[in-house]
């Protein structure tokens, strides 16, 4: 008879680190983007027509235009090199579902960051100076994502990764789901976002939403793997699209 499995269960902060360290290296180049994309902007004038474009188009669209590039940067990025990277260039009828789940998702998680920004200039202002940045980042990164953001991504992957089913529905809402999936996506979070939001409230508002979609493909990509390996559900080489 095979002795019991009495391995202990992984804690949930060396999950985050766990996940955060697969990611290290397209974390840095993203955080390294976003640092140039500010220097350039105070510092390279002629990229000024760039911007003044894209916060035109922010200005203009509104709402529509955090839906829209959220749409592209969280649905449209991430299935074509989940096709390319881990399909080998063949499609099947799950990545429609998946497209499908994701630009629901991340059109609707769009307008909300986009909501939340402008918040939060109504609470700090809007100017770039170092006390209004850390209030922003910190109500950002240890507010905004341990009570909502988080918990929501989390509880809605992982469903749609369980089929969707409405027993499951229950066992999202317990401390050990916030433990076991929560905790490990604040880790994550914290590693890759930290300078990026740093970065993105240094800027004037409507560049904030077009430069956040920037970053946000690859928190996608991040986050789909850390909820496949919790739920179990298997593809090939989880850990090298990264």
């Amino acid at each position: 008879m095979p002795a019991p499995d009495i391995t202990p269960p992984e804690r949930p902060w060396h999950a985050g680190l766990r996940a955060a360290r697969a990611n290290l290296v397209p974390g840095l180049i993203v955080q390294a983007v976003m640092i140039v994309t500010v220097l350039a902007y105070f510092y390279a004038p002629s990229t000024r027509e760039i911007f003044d474009f894209l916060g035109s188009l922010k200005e203009r669209w509104g709402y529509g235009y955090s839906a829209l590039s959220a749409i592209i940067a969280g649905a449209i990025i991430p299935e074509i090199l989940r096709i390319v990277v881990f399909q080998k260039g063949r499609a099947g009828r799950h990545n429609l579902g998946n497209f499908l789940f994701a630009t629901c998702y991340w059109g609707i998680s769009g307008m909300q960051v986009d909501l939340f920004y402008r918040l939060q200039g109504e609470w700090f202002g809007t100017t770039a100076d170092v006390g209004t940045v850390l209030k922003k980042v910190f109500v950002d990164q240890f507010l905004y994502c341990p009570l909502f953001a988080a918990p929501q991504a989390a509880i809605i992957y992982d469903w749609k990764q369980l089929g969707f089913a409405h027993h499951h529905l229950r066992g999202f809402f317990t401390a050990d789901f916030y433990r076991r999936a929560v905790v490990p996506t604040l880790f994550a979070t914290w590693g890759v976002w930290i300078p990026i939001v740093a970065a993105l409230y240094s800027l004037p508002s409507l560049l904030q939403i077009p430069l956040f979609s920037l970053a946000l493909s690859l928190w996608v990509m991040l986050f789909t793997w850390m909820s496949e390996q919790r739920t179990g559900v298997k593809r090939a080489d989880p850990g090298k699209l990264c």
